[in-house]
């Protein structure tokens, strides 16, 4: 092997070379296998996603949440699962997505096959939202507007939340979008009261990186999500009056917006629920 190719395979970190054969291997099995093959297929599937994202902010920035600490990478799966739950058992009512096939598992299967596939969220959308960072064009949000942090704002962040979580739980075909920014609103003034991590520590600065990061990061993901998802088998389809229209995949455009909110609803939940862990570079 010459010195040129041998310096470009070792290059890639290890778990790019992993990430990258799970992609290989679990995107066309899910697309042409027959029967309930997603049902086990999600996780490697996005397992493979997520460490070649974080091989690819290894390789940007020298550093990445695998490297930086494997124990708070494997952890972060743990905190994803119970994280997603929150929004499944609000959708109970508002039913605004269902999964076609999921009534072929019995209810066990159903509750760990489901827990181990939303443990991928957390993980790909802190990876995505490293990678999107580490862009120059970013910095320019370093210096932005400056928003300080009170008691008064936290006070009416809270009740905001409050009020439009309530809104969608009692009319649910007029304002369930409010469900993809009310659990951020609530949560994070308690992050704030609680001495935990939050956006306004960086806000107050006027650095907006980590909000935009974040926000394109869930929205990347969420083009991933919806690409995966249409030839899956189980499937998610989706119910969202009023806006059942120029669909992207399976989801309508007007859709991807709320992956923007629940970037920052993840990220306050994530520092809710584990505050201890190591700080993503966002």
């Amino acid at each position: 092997m010459n010195l040129a190719r041998k310096q470009i395979l070792t290059a890639v970190p290890p778990q790019g070379w992993i990430g990258s054969v799970l992609l290989a291997v679990c995107w066309p099995l899910n697309w042409t296998l027959p029967g309930m093959r997603t049902a086990y297929l999600f996780f490697p599937l996005w397992l493979g996603y997520v460490l070649v994202v974080d091989a690819l902010v290894l390789r940007r920035t020298g550093t990445s949440l695998l490297c930086r600490s494997p124990r708070d990478f494997v952890l972060l799966f743990l905190v994803s699962a119970p994280s997603w739950w929150l929004f499944e058992v609000i959708n109970w009512r508002t039913h605004n997505w269902e999964y076609v096939g999921a009534a072929t598992l019995t209810e066990f299967e159903y509750y760990l096959l489901c827990s181990i596939s939303f443990s991928t969220v957390m993980p790909a959308v802190f990876e995505t939202a490293e990678l999107v960072c580490a862009s120059t064009w970013l910095q320019r949000f370093s210096a932005g507007p400056r928003l300080e942090p009170s008691r008064r704002l936290a006070f009416g962040l809270f009740l905001s939340g409050a009020a439009m979580l309530g809104l969608a739980l009692s009319w649910p075909r007029l304002f369930y979008p409010f469900v993809w920014l009310s659990i951020f609103l609530i949560i994070e003034p308690i992050n704030i009261g609680l001495a935990k991590r939050h956006f306004l520590e960086q806000l107050q600065f006027g650095d907006w990186r980590p909000l935009i990061s974040l926000s394109i990061g869930a929205l990347i993901c969420g083009f991933f999500w919806e690409m995966w998802n249409y030839f899956s088998f189980p499937k998610w389809i989706y119910h969202t009056p009023g806006a059942e229209y120029c669909r992207i995949f399976e989801m309508p455009l007007l859709g991807y917006l709320g992956y923007l909110p629940f970037a920052w609803e993840l990220f306050a939940l994530r520092n809710f629920i584990w505050p201890r862990v190591q700080p993503f570079r966002i």
